[in-house]
């Protein structure tokens, strides 16, 4: 039901690599190889992409889900289960490419879109992680979000943002009473794609039962 519209789930992520990465090409094609490694994150564009697929998977096809009589439990497992399919082949392309990318000198113009040092440093099982847990997160994230306007709608989206605005602002209030700003900071320059993938993994299975829950009770 979700590939009814595979324009939307399949064409525009396809879409973005391709338009990105051929942006790319051109852009370090114009710089002068003395320069030095290129850089492009235009890459992990799809990424973000996930957390609108997220808004849209609830949005498009969850009204008519429930005039087929699909079980909402049905229908929350079966789009995260297709949306985690996609973000696992996505991730194995961006290893591929990656490691096409390392053999070739950045495509033969000393560019790096998909091999990035902090992420292609790890084992290849490890970039498949970090790459697979990120969009998942944002997926989920933007699932959420839609299962929150659908039960409560305007209203509970403020409250949600609010709230989240002021555990933010708390948070930051309380680390700078306590000094902690030192230690925080060596705990990030710390982090390794497989660490953030394991907080990112936490935080989506929160998200994801958040959602379920939510679900359960929102208005088609």
């Amino acid at each position: 039901m979700q590939l009814i519209s595979k324009w939307t789930f399949l064409g525009i992520p396809a879409l973005i690599i391709g338009v990105s990465f051929a942006f790319s090409l051109l852009i370090w094609a114009m710089i002068p190889d003395s320069v030095g490694t290129k850089y492009s994150g235009a890459g992990q564009a799809v990424m973000w992409y996930f957390f609108g697929l997220g808004i849209q998977s609830l949005t498009y096809t969850f009204p008519f889900s429930q005039g087929l009589s699909i079980s909402r439990r049905n229908f929350f497992f079966g789009t995260v289960g297709l949306f985690a399919v996609i973000a696992a082949s996505i991730s194995v392309l961006y290893v591929l490419l990656g490691f096409v990318e390392a053999a070739t000198n950045g495509w033969g113009l000393q560019g790096q879109m998909f091999s990035l040092g902090w992420v292609s440093e790890q084992p290849w099982g490890g970039q498949l992680f970090f790459y697979f847990v990120v969009m998942m997160f944002l997926f989920l994230a933007g699932f959420w979000g839609a299962t929150v306007y659908k039960r409560w709608q305007t209203t509970g989206l403020l409250v949600m943002f609010i709230s989240l605005g002021i555990l933010l602002v708390g948070s930051v209030a309380l680390i700078t009473w306590q000094g902690w700003w030192a230690a925080v900071g060596s705990w990030i320059v710390a982090l390794t794609p497989v660490t953030l993938g394991l907080l990112a993994l936490g935080l989506a299975a929160l998200l994801g039962v958040g959602a379920y829950l939510t679900l359960r009770r929102a208005t088609p």
